[in-house]
């Protein structure tokens, strides 16, 4: 063990180590975020309990539980790993130019489509940056998951985090023209309920709320969805095929009414526009990376077609 007793690098090695595993849950996932294999998690963390000649967890087949020892180690560990983190950027990135891997999460649909640009434009004004781009439309674990950033699409439950508003995306309703053959046609709002229904089942379920900002008014329209997704794709697609009428993004459907394939019902009455936010956890120091990220997400995302700027208020 004298390579690790004489080599402040290797120290530092072990206690981000340390770190991962507390923050991850297991050394098997440590071991994922880190590009490693677990036996070479496991000689780490059996290295700096040799070095500190204290144990820093207790393993069962099923758990991991932190000795008080490892939890005094944890935090200490914590603190060290931010000011080299700080360390770092201040005197390899004396013109703040951000280097390393930047682990970001965003939705499925938004992320594969409307957030391509930006991340594009990101990694070509910082070419020493990699991004780690998981599309997911689930909350993240920022800590078990090793995320330095989510892209959060509506409204914010988690209010632990430090949430930044950046723009907000409007919604219509949407039907193909041989859905609408079949019916009457729609002249007032109220007989949108008449229409079969689909739903996406992550904002909306049985009803949804439309609002007219002409009149000053709101509708609440109520419905049995003959078909339910949690998958914005798969909710425009079946639209698309004629089984019913759906609430869908502006981005995500404008240009089929552009072309013709999807018909804007009662375009003067809309559901409340979501939200779109950029999410990370409270910290006293955020490395270039992310700063930079910020910076530029926060520019950029009000002008990517079918968002707009936040409605004051």
């Amino acid at each position: 063990m004298s390579t690790f007793k004489n080599s402040g690098i290797d120290r530092i090695d072990l206690m981000q180590t340390f770190v991962r595993i507390v923050e991850s849950g297991s050394l098997s996932a440590a071991a994922t975020q880190l590009h490693t294999t677990q036996p070479t998690i496991s000689r780490r963390l059996q290295a700096l309990e040799t070095l500190l000649g204290v144990k820093l967890l207790l393993r069962t087949t099923h758990a991991m539980k932190l000795t008080d020892d490892g939890q005094r180690c944890y935090q200490h560990a914590k603190t060290l790993m931010n000011c080299w983190n700080e360390l770092e950027d201040d005197l390899k990135q004396a013109s703040d130019e951000p280097v390393g891997t930047l682990k970001v999460r965003a939705p499925h649909a938004f992320g594969q489509q409307q957030l391509i640009e930006p991340l594009v434009r990101y990694l070509n004004q910082y070419p020493q940056m990699s991004v780690d781009w998981q599309l997911n439309d689930h909350s993240p674990n920022f800590i078990h998951d090793g995320i330095d950033c989510a892209i959060h699409v509506g409204e914010i439950t988690d209010t632990s985090m430090v949430a930044v508003l950046l723009a907000e995306v409007p919604r219509f309703v949407v039907a193909s023209p041989e859905l609408l053959a079949r019916y009457p046609q729609i002249t007032a709002v109220e007989q949108l309920a008449t229409l079969p229904w689909l739903a996406l089942s992550s904002f909306y379920r049985t009803h949804i709320l439309l609002k007219s900002s002409q009149l000053n008014a709101s509708h609440q329209l109520e419905f049995q969805p003959k078909f339910s997704t949690d998958s914005l794709f798969a909710l425009r697609n079946t639209i698309l095929s004629g089984v019913g009428v759906g609430v869908c993004s502006a981005w995500m459907v404008q240009d089929d009414i552009d072309q013709g394939k999807l018909v804007h019902l009662q375009p003067e009455w809309c559901a409340a526009p979501l939200p779109v936010y950029l999410m990370y956890p409270y910290a006293s120091y955020y490395p270039a990376r992310l700063r930079k990220f910020l910076q530029l997400i926060r520019e950029a995302m009000p002008g990517i077609a079918g968002t707009r700027a936040p409605s004051a208020g």
